[in-house]
């Protein structure tokens, strides 16, 4: 099995959906700066349980808790919006509600990876990463 992907924010998502899918609480998945980040803005916004990262060569592991034991899934739909094929930008007044406001965007702006209503309020635009509600 090969370690690099085309697009790793669609890997990362992926495993997550299947794993939910089949009623996995926690998944490992080699490590990126960029799926840390879209993991852990997850994780602040109450989708995922947990974040943690371990150290290894040559490169360290991910492990993302869905949910915990006993739980249900904390999400029901996980798409990623902007693709390598189609790349999706929008300005800060464009940047799209999610189920009237019931989820999220994650948008990747030159401050960093944020969700759609802070970027609204800082009044940037960026690329969309994905959506989840």
């Amino acid at each position: 099995m090969s370690l690099q992907s085309t697009d790793p924010i669609a890997d990362l998502l992926t495993r997550i959906r299947n794993a939910a899918a089949v009623g996995k609480s926690e998944i490992q998945v080699p490590t990126s700066k960029i799926k840390r980040v879209v993991a852990e803005q997850l994780k602040k916004n109450g989708y995922l349980a947990d974040v943690r990262e371990e150290a290894g060569k040559p490169r360290g592991t991910l492990i993302v808790t869905i949910n915990k034991a006993g739980e249900n899934v904390a999400f029901t739909e996980l798409t990623r919006m902007s693709k390598p094929g189609r790349r999706m930008y929008s300005s800060a007044v464009d940047i799209p509600r999610v189920k009237s406001g019931r989820g999220i965007v994650l948008v990747s702006t030159s401050k960093g990876v944020m969700t759609g209503g802070e970027a609204v309020k800082g009044k940037l635009g960026g690329e969309l990463l994905l959506k989840i509600y």
